[in-house]
């Protein structure tokens, strides 16, 4: 890679990287390519020649957003033996990642499926395929968890991955929005308790 190649690079990545950390305190609607510019001291014609759209920005910073959950809960947790171990990793990083990381930034996939549920178009349909994958992915592991025998035969995925959902979601606004310190301690104690109702 030449040096001009990495400096575009550098570039397109610092503009997506100013316009994520708007999106997660203010929204993703708070984007635009002027409060991008201003941030990181480009003109707008700057950031559009780097990034396009206002929309094209929106888009790539949910896809970074993705990038990073994944990179930070998911492939860490792939270290662990298929089954319960790997299950029980992804959700403990999943809580810590939101205590330690979300109730500073916030989360994109959960402030932004409540920012466009009633919307409809390509920025919405790169937000739910992006929780769609991470459900599959939730799923999958589940799914592995109950053919290793580690979970009740009966477990049915859909299930749990939405009881995660709703234990992780109830963190987010308990860390967020009431500022609770102790708010990953009791996601904590409740995926314990809910291992416990479906382990084998």
């Amino acid at each position: 890679m030449d040096a001009k190649t990495q400096k575009a690079e550098l570039t397109r990545a610092a503009i997506v990287g100013a316009a994520l950390d708007l999106a997660a305190s203010e929204g993703l609607e708070s984007i635009t390519l002027q409060a991008v510019a201003d941030r990181i001291g480009l003109s707008k014609s700057g950031v559009f020649s780097r990034v396009g759209s206002r929309e094209t920005l929106q888009k790539a910073v949910i896809e970074e957003f993705g990038r990073r959950f994944i990179e930070e809960v998911f492939v860490p947790a792939m270290q662990q033996p298929k089954g319960l171990p790997r299950l029980d990793a992804i959700v403990q990083r999943w809580i810590v990642r939101t205590r330690d990381v979300e109730a500073r930034t916030g989360c994109i996939y959960s402030a932004g499926a409540f920012e466009l549920d009633d919307r409809e178009g390509p920025l919405r349909e790169t937000l739910h395929a992006g929780v769609t994958k991470w459900r599959g992915a939730l799923r999958r592991t589940v799914l592995q968890a109950v053919e290793a025998g580690h979970l009740k035969g009966g477990t049915e995925p859909e299930q749990l991955v939405g009881e995660i959902y709703a234990l992780t979601l109830g963190q987010v606004h308990d860390t967020r929005f009431l500022r609770d310190p102790r708010a990953a301690d009791r996601a904590q104690a409740s995926w314990q308790r809910l291992l416990a109702s479906y382990r084998a």
